[in-house]
Protein backbone atom coordinates (compact mmCIF):
# COMPACT_ATOMS: atom_id res chain seq x y z
CA UNK A 1 0.00 0.00 0.00
CA UNK A 2 1.20 3.49 -0.38
CA UNK A 3 3.50 5.34 2.15
CA UNK A 4 0.83 7.01 3.57
CA UNK A 5 3.65 9.67 5.12
CA UNK A 6 5.01 10.09 1.39
CA UNK A 7 2.48 13.08 0.77
CA UNK A 8 3.65 15.06 4.17
CA UNK A 9 7.07 14.60 3.11
CA UNK A 10 7.03 15.55 -0.29
CA UNK A 11 4.68 18.75 1.54
CA UNK A 12 7.62 19.91 3.93
CA UNK A 13 10.39 19.32 0.82
CA UNK A 14 8.48 21.65 -1.55
CA UNK A 15 7.99 24.36 1.02
CA UNK A 16 11.38 23.85 2.19
CA UNK A 17 12.96 24.16 -1.43
CA UNK A 18 10.39 27.41 -1.76
CA UNK A 19 10.92 28.78 1.55
CA UNK A 20 15.30 28.88 2.34
CA UNK A 21 14.91 32.54 1.14
CA UNK A 22 13.36 35.54 0.23
CA UNK A 23 13.26 35.78 -3.62
CA UNK A 24 16.14 37.38 -5.17
CA UNK A 25 13.76 39.19 -7.95
CA UNK A 26 10.31 40.45 -7.95
CA UNK A 27 8.48 41.27 -11.27
CA UNK A 28 4.86 43.46 -9.91
CA UNK A 29 2.50 42.90 -12.73
CA UNK A 30 1.45 46.80 -12.36
CA UNK A 31 5.16 47.70 -13.61
CA UNK A 32 4.36 45.63 -16.84
CA UNK A 33 0.81 47.67 -17.29
CA UNK A 34 -1.49 45.59 -15.52
CA UNK A 35 -4.36 47.45 -13.87
CA UNK A 36 -6.49 46.51 -10.63
CA UNK A 37 -9.60 47.73 -11.78
CA UNK A 38 -11.13 44.83 -13.31
CA UNK A 39 -12.08 46.51 -16.85
CA UNK A 40 -8.76 46.83 -18.13
CA UNK A 41 -7.29 43.82 -20.33
CA UNK A 42 -3.68 43.14 -17.99
CA UNK A 43 -3.61 39.86 -19.91
CA UNK A 44 -0.53 41.00 -22.12
CA UNK A 45 1.19 42.47 -18.91
CA UNK A 46 0.73 39.33 -16.80
CA UNK A 47 2.64 37.99 -20.03
CA UNK A 48 5.66 40.16 -19.90
CA UNK A 49 5.61 39.58 -16.70
CA UNK A 50 5.75 36.18 -16.58
CA UNK A 51 8.65 36.38 -18.83
CA UNK A 52 10.93 38.66 -17.21
CA UNK A 53 10.35 36.46 -14.25
CA UNK A 54 10.89 33.41 -16.29
CA UNK A 55 13.84 34.57 -17.56
CA UNK A 56 15.64 35.64 -14.27
CA UNK A 57 18.90 34.10 -13.65
CA UNK A 58 18.20 34.29 -9.84
CA UNK A 59 15.26 32.63 -7.84
CA UNK A 60 12.33 34.62 -8.84
CA UNK A 61 8.64 36.18 -7.72
CA UNK A 62 5.68 37.26 -10.04
CA UNK A 63 3.88 39.31 -8.09
CA UNK A 64 0.11 40.17 -8.12
CA UNK A 65 -0.92 42.89 -5.74
CA UNK A 66 -4.19 43.60 -4.01
CA UNK A 67 -7.09 44.11 -6.79
CA UNK A 68 -9.39 42.81 -9.40
CA UNK A 69 -7.44 42.18 -12.70
CA UNK A 70 -9.39 41.36 -15.78
CA UNK A 71 -7.51 38.23 -17.47
CA UNK A 72 -8.06 36.55 -21.35
CA UNK A 73 -6.88 32.78 -21.84
CA UNK A 74 -2.87 33.40 -20.90
CA UNK A 75 -0.16 30.91 -21.04
CA UNK A 76 3.03 31.05 -18.88
CA UNK A 77 5.52 28.65 -20.47
CA UNK A 78 8.71 27.54 -19.91
CA UNK A 79 11.13 26.29 -18.91
CA UNK A 80 12.62 29.04 -16.61
CA UNK A 81 16.32 29.72 -15.82
CA UNK A 82 15.70 29.03 -12.36
CA UNK A 83 13.06 28.28 -9.23
CA UNK A 84 10.03 30.75 -9.80
CA UNK A 85 6.96 31.88 -7.79
CA UNK A 86 3.39 33.47 -8.40
CA UNK A 87 2.58 35.39 -5.04
CA UNK A 88 -1.38 36.49 -5.92
CA UNK A 89 -2.74 38.96 -3.23
CA UNK A 90 -5.61 39.97 -5.72
CA UNK A 91 -8.35 38.72 -7.93
CA UNK A 92 -8.14 37.40 -11.56
CA UNK A 93 -11.35 37.36 -13.43
CA UNK A 94 -12.37 35.63 -16.29
CA UNK A 95 -14.51 38.13 -18.99
CA UNK A 96 -18.16 37.87 -18.77
CA UNK A 97 -18.11 37.15 -22.41
CA UNK A 98 -17.31 33.43 -22.67
CA UNK A 99 -16.50 33.50 -26.38
CA UNK A 100 -13.48 35.58 -25.23
CA UNK A 101 -11.42 32.74 -24.13
CA UNK A 102 -12.09 31.11 -27.50
CA UNK A 103 -11.34 27.27 -27.61
CA UNK A 104 -8.43 26.53 -26.31
CA UNK A 105 -9.97 24.98 -23.43
CA UNK A 106 -7.78 26.72 -20.86
CA UNK A 107 -8.43 30.28 -18.78
CA UNK A 108 -4.67 30.23 -17.24
CA UNK A 109 -1.78 27.64 -18.49
CA UNK A 110 1.24 27.22 -17.01
CA UNK A 111 2.92 24.71 -19.12
CA UNK A 112 6.73 23.11 -19.19
CA UNK A 113 7.64 24.55 -16.08
CA UNK A 114 9.45 23.23 -13.26
CA UNK A 115 9.98 24.83 -9.31
CA UNK A 116 7.37 26.24 -9.74
CA UNK A 117 5.06 27.60 -6.86
CA UNK A 118 1.53 29.01 -6.64
CA UNK A 119 0.54 31.17 -3.76
CA UNK A 120 -2.75 32.26 -2.72
CA UNK A 121 -5.22 33.96 -4.71
CA UNK A 122 -8.77 33.97 -5.87
CA UNK A 123 -9.49 33.00 -10.07
CA UNK A 124 -13.19 34.33 -10.45
CA UNK A 125 -14.23 32.13 -13.76
CA UNK A 126 -17.74 34.01 -14.36
CA UNK A 127 -18.99 31.23 -15.83
CA UNK A 128 -22.93 31.32 -15.47
CA UNK A 129 -22.87 32.52 -18.94
CA UNK A 130 -21.21 29.81 -20.28
CA UNK A 131 -23.16 27.35 -18.17
CA UNK A 132 -26.79 29.14 -19.80
CA UNK A 133 -25.45 28.63 -23.18
CA UNK A 134 -24.50 24.69 -22.23
CA UNK A 135 -27.68 24.06 -20.72
CA UNK A 136 -29.76 25.93 -23.56
CA UNK A 137 -28.37 23.85 -25.92
CA UNK A 138 -27.02 26.59 -27.88
CA UNK A 139 -23.50 26.72 -29.83
CA UNK A 140 -21.02 26.84 -26.74
CA UNK A 141 -17.34 27.51 -27.01
CA UNK A 142 -15.29 24.45 -25.50
CA UNK A 143 -15.57 26.09 -22.42
CA UNK A 144 -12.36 26.68 -20.43
CA UNK A 145 -10.59 24.88 -17.39
CA UNK A 146 -9.35 27.55 -15.05
CA UNK A 147 -6.27 26.76 -14.09
CA UNK A 148 -3.98 24.08 -15.61
CA UNK A 149 -0.87 22.47 -15.35
CA UNK A 150 0.65 20.92 -18.19
CA UNK A 151 4.25 18.95 -18.58
CA UNK A 152 5.23 20.65 -14.63
CA UNK A 153 7.56 19.12 -12.01
CA UNK A 154 7.84 20.05 -8.61
CA UNK A 155 5.15 22.36 -7.98
CA UNK A 156 3.20 23.58 -5.17
CA UNK A 157 -0.07 25.15 -5.52
CA UNK A 158 -1.25 26.41 -1.91
CA UNK A 159 -4.03 28.89 -0.58
CA UNK A 160 -6.01 29.21 -4.01
CA UNK A 161 -9.85 29.98 -4.23
CA UNK A 162 -11.47 29.31 -7.18
CA UNK A 163 -15.03 30.44 -8.29
CA UNK A 164 -17.77 30.12 -10.70
CA UNK A 165 -14.74 27.86 -13.04
CA UNK A 166 -16.28 27.49 -17.07
CA UNK A 167 -15.29 23.45 -16.81
CA UNK A 168 -12.77 22.10 -14.08
CA UNK A 169 -11.28 24.33 -11.61
CA UNK A 170 -7.69 22.90 -11.36
CA UNK A 171 -6.13 20.59 -14.09
CA UNK A 172 -2.79 18.53 -13.08
CA UNK A 173 -2.02 16.88 -16.49
CA UNK A 174 1.38 14.89 -17.26
CA UNK A 175 3.19 15.80 -14.20
CA UNK A 176 5.41 15.07 -11.39
CA UNK A 177 5.51 15.77 -7.50
CA UNK A 178 2.80 18.24 -7.15
CA UNK A 179 1.53 19.57 -3.65
CA UNK A 180 -1.93 21.32 -3.60
CA UNK A 181 -2.80 22.64 -0.62
CA UNK A 182 -5.47 24.47 1.65
CA UNK A 183 -7.62 25.22 -1.63
CA UNK A 184 -10.78 26.13 -1.79
CA UNK A 185 -13.06 25.54 -5.13
CA UNK A 186 -16.63 26.21 -5.73
CA UNK A 187 -18.86 26.13 -8.01
CA UNK A 188 -23.25 25.35 -8.23
CA UNK A 189 -24.27 22.46 -7.90
CA UNK A 190 -25.63 22.85 -10.89
CA UNK A 191 -23.08 24.44 -13.15
CA UNK A 192 -22.13 21.26 -15.32
CA UNK A 193 -18.56 19.51 -15.64
CA UNK A 194 -16.86 22.03 -13.26
CA UNK A 195 -14.90 19.20 -11.46
CA UNK A 196 -12.73 20.60 -8.61
CA UNK A 197 -9.42 19.05 -9.09
CA UNK A 198 -8.34 16.72 -12.25
CA UNK A 199 -5.58 14.07 -12.60
CA UNK A 200 -4.16 12.23 -14.90
CA UNK A 201 -0.84 11.15 -16.48
CA UNK A 202 0.53 12.52 -13.56
CA UNK A 203 3.02 10.78 -10.95
CA UNK A 204 3.54 11.63 -7.22
CA UNK A 205 0.62 14.41 -6.62
CA UNK A 206 -0.54 15.20 -2.83
CA UNK A 207 -4.04 16.91 -2.20
CA UNK A 208 -4.04 18.21 1.37
CA UNK A 209 -7.06 19.83 3.33
CA UNK A 210 -8.83 21.24 0.38
CA UNK A 211 -12.53 22.51 0.48
CA UNK A 212 -14.19 21.34 -2.76
CA UNK A 213 -18.32 22.60 -3.86
CA UNK A 214 -18.43 21.57 -7.04
CA UNK A 215 -21.30 20.47 -10.22
CA UNK A 216 -19.05 17.29 -11.18
CA UNK A 217 -16.70 15.10 -9.19
CA UNK A 218 -14.54 17.15 -6.35
CA UNK A 219 -11.80 15.11 -7.29
CA UNK A 220 -11.61 13.17 -10.82
CA UNK A 221 -8.78 10.73 -11.42
CA UNK A 222 -7.76 10.03 -15.13
CA UNK A 223 -5.80 7.57 -16.86
CA UNK A 224 -2.01 7.09 -15.66
CA UNK A 225 -2.18 8.51 -12.42
CA UNK A 226 0.14 6.97 -9.97
CA UNK A 227 1.51 7.71 -6.86
CA UNK A 228 -1.55 10.13 -5.80
CA UNK A 229 -2.27 10.98 -1.63
CA UNK A 230 -5.47 12.81 -0.46
CA UNK A 231 -5.91 13.79 2.48
CA UNK A 232 -8.25 16.30 5.11
CA UNK A 233 -10.88 16.39 1.73
CA UNK A 234 -14.06 17.79 2.16
CA UNK A 235 -16.81 17.00 -0.91
CA UNK A 236 -20.28 18.34 -1.38
CA UNK A 237 -22.19 19.29 -3.35
CA UNK A 238 -20.39 17.19 -6.51
CA UNK A 239 -20.15 13.87 -7.45
CA UNK A 240 -17.37 12.47 -5.32
CA UNK A 241 -14.00 11.47 -5.47
CA UNK A 242 -14.12 9.50 -8.58
CA UNK A 243 -11.29 6.96 -10.19
CA UNK A 244 -12.59 7.05 -14.00
CA UNK A 245 -13.99 6.99 -15.96
CA UNK A 246 -11.56 4.86 -17.48
CA UNK A 247 -11.91 2.63 -20.39
CA UNK A 248 -13.23 4.34 -22.99
CA UNK A 249 -9.98 3.71 -25.30
CA UNK A 250 -8.75 0.45 -25.80
CA UNK A 251 -4.97 1.66 -25.38
CA UNK A 252 -5.02 3.11 -21.98
CA UNK A 253 -2.52 3.82 -18.80
CA UNK A 254 -3.71 2.36 -15.44
CA UNK A 255 -4.19 4.09 -12.29
CA UNK A 256 -2.02 2.80 -9.07
CA UNK A 257 -1.06 3.94 -5.73
CA UNK A 258 -4.27 6.51 -4.52
CA UNK A 259 -4.86 7.05 -1.05
CA UNK A 260 -7.77 8.88 0.28
CA UNK A 261 -7.62 9.62 3.84
CA UNK A 262 -9.31 11.50 6.64
CA UNK A 263 -12.51 12.99 4.32
CA UNK A 264 -15.99 14.65 4.49
CA UNK A 265 -18.57 13.80 2.31
CA UNK A 266 -21.71 16.20 2.49
CA UNK A 267 -24.78 15.85 0.49
CA UNK A 268 -22.99 14.80 -2.73
CA UNK A 269 -24.05 12.21 -5.44
CA UNK A 270 -21.36 10.02 -4.61
CA UNK A 271 -18.58 8.60 -2.22
CA UNK A 272 -15.90 7.29 -3.29
CA UNK A 273 -16.31 5.74 -6.86
CA UNK A 274 -14.69 3.73 -9.39
CA UNK A 275 -16.28 4.27 -12.85
CA UNK A 276 -15.26 2.59 -16.32
CA UNK A 277 -16.87 2.20 -19.50
CA UNK A 278 -18.45 -1.17 -20.59
CA UNK A 279 -15.69 -1.73 -23.58
CA UNK A 280 -12.55 -3.51 -24.47
CA UNK A 281 -9.94 -1.89 -22.64
CA UNK A 282 -6.20 -2.55 -21.12
CA UNK A 283 -6.59 -0.42 -18.51
CA UNK A 284 -6.75 -1.30 -14.79
CA UNK A 285 -6.39 0.38 -11.24
CA UNK A 286 -5.10 -1.09 -8.49
CA UNK A 287 -3.37 -0.57 -4.59
CA UNK A 288 -6.40 1.94 -3.88
CA UNK A 289 -6.96 2.92 -0.06
CA UNK A 290 -10.13 4.68 1.37
CA UNK A 291 -9.76 5.24 5.08
CA UNK A 292 -11.24 7.59 7.59
CA UNK A 293 -14.10 8.65 5.69
CA UNK A 294 -17.25 10.36 7.16
CA UNK A 295 -20.18 10.33 4.43
CA UNK A 296 -23.39 12.75 5.40
CA UNK A 297 -26.13 12.18 3.72
CA UNK A 298 -24.31 10.94 0.35
CA UNK A 299 -25.40 9.03 -2.23
CA UNK A 300 -24.12 6.10 -3.18
CA UNK A 301 -21.49 5.91 -0.13
CA UNK A 302 -19.31 3.38 -2.08
CA UNK A 303 -19.54 2.03 -5.60
CA UNK A 304 -17.81 0.67 -8.07
CA UNK A 305 -19.69 1.00 -11.82
CA UNK A 306 -17.85 -0.65 -14.34
CA UNK A 307 -21.20 -0.51 -17.01
CA UNK A 308 -20.72 3.69 -17.56
CA UNK A 309 -22.42 3.99 -20.82
CA UNK A 310 -23.71 7.28 -20.67
CA UNK A 311 -26.54 7.57 -23.78
CA UNK A 312 -25.82 4.10 -24.54
CA UNK A 313 -23.49 5.36 -27.08
CA UNK A 314 -20.42 3.29 -28.14
CA UNK A 315 -21.04 0.26 -25.59
CA UNK A 316 -24.04 -1.43 -25.64
CA UNK A 317 -23.50 -5.47 -25.03
CA UNK A 318 -19.83 -5.12 -24.20
CA UNK A 319 -18.13 -5.33 -21.34
CA UNK A 320 -15.38 -3.53 -19.69
CA UNK A 321 -11.82 -4.56 -20.10
CA UNK A 322 -10.44 -2.74 -16.74
CA UNK A 323 -9.19 -4.91 -14.16
CA UNK A 324 -9.75 -3.46 -11.15
CA UNK A 325 -7.78 -5.55 -7.68
CA UNK A 326 -6.64 -4.61 -4.22
CA UNK A 327 -8.98 -1.71 -3.38
CA UNK A 328 -9.36 -1.34 1.02
CA UNK A 329 -12.14 0.68 1.64
CA UNK A 330 -11.51 0.86 5.67
CA UNK A 331 -13.08 3.17 8.56
CA UNK A 332 -16.35 4.66 6.81
CA UNK A 333 -19.54 5.80 8.43
CA UNK A 334 -22.11 7.84 8.44
CA UNK A 335 -25.75 8.39 6.53
CA UNK A 336 -26.53 7.10 2.88
CA UNK A 337 -29.29 8.80 1.01
CA UNK A 338 -29.54 5.72 -0.93
CA UNK A 339 -31.18 2.13 0.59
CA UNK A 340 -28.06 0.70 -1.23
CA UNK A 341 -25.14 2.11 0.29
CA UNK A 342 -22.39 -0.47 -0.93
CA UNK A 343 -22.76 -1.28 -4.70
CA UNK A 344 -20.49 -3.36 -6.43
CA UNK A 345 -21.18 -3.53 -10.26
CA UNK A 346 -17.84 -5.07 -11.51
CA UNK A 347 -17.24 -6.24 -15.51
CA UNK A 348 -18.62 -9.90 -15.73
CA UNK A 349 -15.24 -10.50 -18.11
CA UNK A 350 -12.91 -8.91 -15.65
CA UNK A 351 -14.47 -9.72 -12.01
CA UNK A 352 -13.03 -7.53 -9.26
CA UNK A 353 -10.35 -8.71 -7.11
CA UNK A 354 -8.59 -8.20 -3.91
CA UNK A 355 -11.41 -5.94 -2.43
CA UNK A 356 -11.12 -5.39 1.14
CA UNK A 357 -13.58 -4.33 3.71
CA UNK A 358 -13.13 -3.42 6.88
CA UNK A 359 -15.31 -1.36 10.05
CA UNK A 360 -17.87 0.35 7.79
CA UNK A 361 -20.90 1.65 9.18
CA UNK A 362 -23.43 3.29 7.17
CA UNK A 363 -27.18 3.41 7.57
CA UNK A 364 -29.93 4.93 5.80
CA UNK A 365 -32.40 6.81 7.82
CA UNK A 366 -31.95 5.77 10.82
CA UNK A 367 -32.12 1.91 9.51
CA UNK A 368 -30.03 -0.44 8.15
CA UNK A 369 -28.64 -0.15 4.63
CA UNK A 370 -28.20 -2.60 1.93
CA UNK A 371 -25.22 -3.75 0.10
CA UNK A 372 -25.04 -5.47 -3.88
CA UNK A 373 -22.42 -7.51 -5.36
CA UNK A 374 -22.07 -8.68 -8.87
CA UNK A 375 -18.70 -10.05 -9.91
CA UNK A 376 -16.59 -9.70 -7.07
CA UNK A 377 -14.20 -11.48 -5.23
CA UNK A 378 -13.54 -10.35 -1.68
CA UNK A 379 -12.79 -10.53 2.43
CA UNK A 380 -14.27 -8.46 4.90
CA UNK A 381 -13.23 -7.84 8.57
CA UNK A 382 -14.84 -6.11 11.63
CA UNK A 383 -17.99 -4.05 12.31
CA UNK A 384 -20.34 -4.00 8.62
CA UNK A 385 -23.30 -2.32 8.14
CA UNK A 386 -24.55 -2.82 5.43
CA UNK A 387 -23.47 -6.50 5.78
CA UNK A 388 -20.91 -7.93 2.91
CA UNK A 389 -22.05 -8.88 0.41
CA UNK A 390 -19.32 -10.95 -1.02
CA UNK A 391 -19.85 -14.53 -1.53
CA UNK A 392 -16.55 -15.87 -0.10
Amino acid sequence: MINHYGGLLLISLCFFMFGLSDAAATYNVMKYGAKADGKSDSTQAFVKTWAAACSSNQTATMYVPKGRFLLKAAVFGGPCKSRIKVQIYGSLIAPTDYWALGNSGYWILFIKVNRLAVFGGTLDGTGAGFWACRKAGKSCPVGARSITFNWANDVVISGLVSINSQETHLVINSCNNVVVRNVKLVAPADSPNTDGIHVQSSTGVTITGATLQTGDDCVSIGAGTKNLYMSNIKCGPGHGVSIGSLGKEENEAGVQNVTLTNAVFSGSDNGVRIKTWARPSNGFVTNILFQNIMMRNVENPIIIDQNYCPNNDGCPNQTSGVKISQVTYKNIQGTSATAEAVTFDCSPSNPCRGIRLQDIKLTYRNELATSSCKNIDGTSTGVLMPQSCFTS
